[in-house]
C-alpha cells in the first residue's frame, strides 16, 4: 500500500457554489419558505425519463428512471401552492431575486446577458414535482479574488432550490414542499490548480461575499458546494454534491483526490494485464438453482424474498477486486456502491469469498459453473427480476471503464469526508427551454442600479461589525462567518447584554455542544433571542444559557421555558442562595482551616454543582469567599 502525496497528483478543483437567497418568498410564486414538520397535504408521483428535444435520454434520467421509485410527497400550504405541486404555472419571477442575482454578477465583473432565457434541467430523483428544476444563466466570466490570485468565474444562474428528502426507503422516496422553489444563486468557478486547503480558502472567501449582501441565508442546508474534482491521466471529471460545511469540503477534496489516484493505478495494473471485454451473454449465469443449499443468511434471505442470484465471470481478473493502492480504495468497493443505488443489498466478489456464509464449497460451484481458474474473477449479485439486469449492465460497464481510469460520474459527500456512488454524470440532452415563462429583459436601469448597490468588501464589513460591537478580530471573524450574524445584531439591538458576550455564547459554546454530538438545527434562532431576552431580564444567569441549549439541542426540549423545567433552572432567592453557600462552609471547614482563602477554588466546584445555572459564578465566588474569610476570622 503506497503513501499518497496529494501535490504530485496533479489535481484540479472547480467549485460550485448554491446559496439561498434571502428574499422571504419563492423564485414563481409569493409563497414564504417556512419549514414546517407539520403537513396537511399528501400526493405521490411516478416520475419517467423522457427524450431531449433532439431526440436523446439523458443518462443520469436514464439511471434515476431504472430504481423505479413512488415518490411521496408532503405539503403545507403555509409554505407551497399550485404551483410547487406542478398543478398550476409558475408565476413571474421574483424580482428581489433577480436584482440580487445582478449585484452579486457585478460583484464578481461578471458580464450580465441582456436577455435571459429561463430553461428546465431534467431531475427525476423526485426532488423536483414537475422533473425539471427551472434555471436561468444570469452571466458568464468575471473573476473573485483570493491572496492576490484571480479565480476565474464560469458561470452565474439564478435557479429553484429543490424539495427536501424527508426519507428513502425501499421503493418509497418522500419529500416535503417547503424548500422546493426557494431561489439559489450558482456561481461555477473556473478549474483551479491546488491543495485541499486552497480550495476550502476560496470557498471561504466566496461565500464571504455572498454574506457581505446581507440578503442570503443563512445555516445548515442554505450554502451547498459541489466540487468538480480531477487529477492527471485520470480520465473523466467527477462531479461531488452535497458539501455543506467548510472542514468537510476539505475532506472530500482530499479523499477524492486519493480515489482518483488509487483507479489511475488500478487502471494501469490492468492495462498490463490481459483482462479483456465482459458479455452479458456469455459470462453472467443464473446460479440461483446451484445456491439453494448455501447456508450464508444473506444468500437465503435473497431466495425467500424470491430474488435471483447471478455469477458475473471476469477473465484475467483475479486480485483485482481487492487490490488496494490507498487504504480504503479499491474496485471491490466502487462495485459495492453502485449496486446499492438500485436498492440491492451488495454483492460478493471472488477476492473475498470464502466468506459472509459463503463456503469454499459454494465458491466451487461457482468457479466449476463458470468455467475458470485461478487468474479469473467472478461476482455473485443477489435482486429482484425488476432491478438484476439494471445492476448488472451497471457493473459491466464500471469494469469495462476500470482500465481506462477514472469514470465520469457524480458523487454524494459523506459526513466523514468521504464520497459514494451517486449517478452517472448528466449529458447536454438535460437541458431545454422552459415553454411558460417568456425571456426576461435586463434594462440598463437595472444594470446600474446593480453596480451601485456592490456589497462592501470582507475586510470592509469585518471592520464595520468591529466598531459596532467592540468585538476583537478573531470574534468578529468567527460570528461573521457564522449563521448566527444576524440573530447576533438583534439581539444586541434588543438588549443591553454586552455584544462580546453574545457572540461567545453563539460562536464557542454552540459548537463545543455540536462537538459532543448534538444538534445545533434544533435551537431555533426565536428562542436563541427568548434566552438572551430571559437573562436581560433576570430570569435566568449566564451560566444557565449552556444547560438550556444543551437540553434543546439534544431533543430533550423545544423551548426555553421547557428547558427551564426539565432542567430544574431557576433564580433562587438570597437568602436560598446564602444558606446553600453556609452549608457547604459547615460540611468542609477542615479544608478551609488547612488551605485558609486558597479553599475557595475546591468549594467553589462543589457550590457550582449545586447552583449551576441558578445563579452566576462570579457572585458565587463572590459570596464564597466572603464566607471563608468570615468563617477564618471567628475561629482563630
Amino acid at each position: 500500500m503506497s503513501e499518497f502525496f496529494i501535490e504530485n497528483i496533479g489535481l484540479k478543483v472547480g467549485l460550485e457554489i448554491h446559496q439561498q437567497l434571502s428574499t422571504n418568498k419563492k423564485l414563481f410564486c409569493s409563497c414564504v419558505p417556512l419549514e414546517s414538520d407539520k403537513y396537511t397535504i399528501k400526493f405521490q408521483r411516478k416520475l419517467r425519463a423522457v427524450k431531449s428535444e433532439l431526440g436523446e435520454y439523458d443518462p443520469a434520467a436514464l439511471f434515476e428512471n431504472s430504481k423505479s421509485k413512488t415518490i411521496m410527497y408532503y405539503a403545507n400550504p403555509e409554505s407551497s401552492c399550485l404551483v410547487e405541486q406542478d398543478e398550476e404555472p409558475p408565476h413571474n419571477l421574483d424580482n428581489d431575486a433577480k436584482n440580487l442575482a445582478l449585484i452579486i454578477s457585478s460583484a464578481l465583473e461578471s458580464n450580465i446577458f441582456s436577455e435571459i432565457y429561463p430553461m428546465r434541467k431534467t431531475v427525476i430523483d423526485g426532488s423536483n414535482t414537475t422533473g425539471f428544476q427551472r434555471t436561468m444563466l444570469i452571466s458568464q466570466g468575471g473573476h473573485i479574488d483570493v491572496d492576490g490570485e484571480k479565480i476565474g468565474v464560469q458561470s452565474i444562474c439564478l435557479e429553484e432550490d429543490a424539495a427536501k428528502l424527508l426519507g428513502d426507503k425501499g421503493d418509497i422516496r418522500e419529500y416535503s414542499l417547503d424548500r422546493l422553489g426557494v431561489p439559489l444563486i450558482e456561481i461555477a468557478l473556473e478549474p483551479v490548480e491546488g491543495d485541499s486547503k486552497k480550495i476550502k480558502k476560496i470557498a471561504l472567501s466566496l461565500g464571504r461575499l455572498l454574506r457581505s449582501t446581507k440578503k442570503v441565508t443563512r445555516g445548515i442546508g442554505s450554502i451547498r458546494q459541489d466540487v468538480n474534482v480531477s487529477v492527471k491521466d485520470g480520465g473523466g471529471v467527477v462531479e461531488v454534491k452535497g458539501v455543506q460545511q467548510l472542514d468537510q469540503l476539505e475532506k472530500v477534496v482530499e479523499f477524492e483526490a486519493k480515489r482518483q489516484h488509487g483507479l489511475v493505478k488500478i487502471a494501469k495494473k490492468l492495462q498490463n494485464s490481459n483482462f479483456g471485454e465482459i458479455s452479458k451473454n456469455n459470462d453472467v449465469f443464473d446460479i440461483t438453482n446451484d445456491f439453494k443449499n448455501c447456508e450464508s443468511k444473506i444468500i437465503q434471505k435473497s431466495l425467500k424474498d424470491n430474488s435471483i442470484i447471478k455469477a458475473i465471470r471476469i477473465r484475467n481478473f483475479a486480485g483485482m477486486f481487492g487490490y488496494s493502492p490507498y487504504e480504503g480504495i479499491r474496485l471491490g468497493k466502487e462495485i459495492g456502491q453502485i449496486v446499492k443505488f438500485y436498492g440491492i443489498g451488495g454483492v460478493f466478489h471472488s477476492d473475498e469469498l470464502p466468506n459472509y456464509g459463503i463456503e469454499e464449497s459454494d465458491v466451487s460451484i461457482v468457479k466449476k459453473i463458470l468455467e475458470i481458474n485461478e487468474v479469473d474473477a467472478f461476482l455473485i449479485i443477489a435482486a429482484p427480476l425488476v432491478k438484476i439486469d439494471f445492476a448488472i449492465d451497471s457493473i459491466i460497464k464500471r469494469l469495462s471503464q476500470a482500465k481506462k481510469g477514472v469514470p465520469a460520474e457524480t458523487r454524494l459527500a459523506t459526513q466523514t469526508g468521504e464520497t459514494i456512488f451517486l449517478r452517472p454524470r448528466p449529458g447536454a440532452s438535460r437541458m431545454y427551454p422552459e415553454t411558460d415563462i417568456p425571456p426576461i429583459i435586463i434594462t440598463k436601469k437595472e444594470l446600474d442600479d446593480a453596480k451601485k448597490n456592490i456589497p462592501k468588501s470582507w475586510d470592509e464589513s469585518l471592520d464595520d461589525l468591529q466598531k459596532k460591537y467592540d468585538l476583537n478580530l478573531q470574534l468578529a471573524e468567527q460570528i461573521f462567518d457564522s449563521a448566527y450574524l444576524e440573530i447576533f445584531e438583534k439581539i444586541c439591538e434588543k438588549t443591553s447584554i454586552i455584544p462580546t458576550f453574545i457572540a461567545s455564547i453563539l460562536c464557542s459554546t454552540i459548537t463545543s455542544l455540536e462537538r459532543n454530538g448534538l444538534n445545533s438545527q434544533l435551537l431555533r434562532n426565536e428562542e436563541i433571542a427568548k434566552t438572551f431576552e430571559f437573562l436581560a431580564k433576570g430570569k435566568i444567569a449566564k451560566e444557565s444559557i449552556e444547560i438550556i441549549f444543551e437540553n434543546i439541542m439534544a431533543g430533550k426540549s423545544k423551548t426555553i421555558e421547557d428547558a427551564i423545567e426539565n432542567t430544574s433552572i431557576e433564580i433562587v432567592s438570597k437568602e436560598e442562595f446564602e444558606k446553600v453557600i453556609e452549608n457547604i462552609i459547615i460540611n468542609n471547614k477542615e479544608i478551609i482551616q488547612n488551605q485558609k482563602e486558597r479553599s475557595v477554588s475546591p468549594l467553589m466546584g462543589i457550590a457550582m454543582k449545586e447552583l449551576r445555572g441558578k445563579v452566576s459564578g462570579e457572585m458565587v465566588n463572590s459570596i464564597l469567599l466572603e464566607k471563608i474569610k468570615k468563617f477564618l476570622e471567628n475561629n482563630q
